[in-house]
């Protein structure tokens, strides 16, 4: 990137401005790439990616029964975990 000429305040200003905005979107990004990683290594996420993955392979409706009670048993394991 070549050195830029400016031949106003007003333009260097504007300049900083938008180099401002983008600084803050960069670390805005940031911030919610973090959070979407802590999201998904939650233990119950987990769980949920490594049965959701076989679900699909049991027939009828039973896989989707499955995939709906994940998180109810996530969360009573959970729980009973923690007691």
């Amino acid at each position: 990137m070549g050195t830029k000429i400016y031949s106003s305040y007003a333009q260097i200003d504007r300049e900083l401005e938008i180099l401002k905005i983008e600084k803050e979107i960069s670390y805005q990004k940031i911030v919610f790439g973090v959070q979407k990683t802590k999201d998904s290594l939650a233990p119950k996420n987990i769980v949920k990616g490594i049965i959701g993955n076989y679900s699909p392979n049991i027939p009828g409706p039973y896989g989707k029964i499955i995939s709906l009670l994940i998180p109810f048993v996530t969360k009573w394991m959970l729980k009973k975990r923690g007691r």
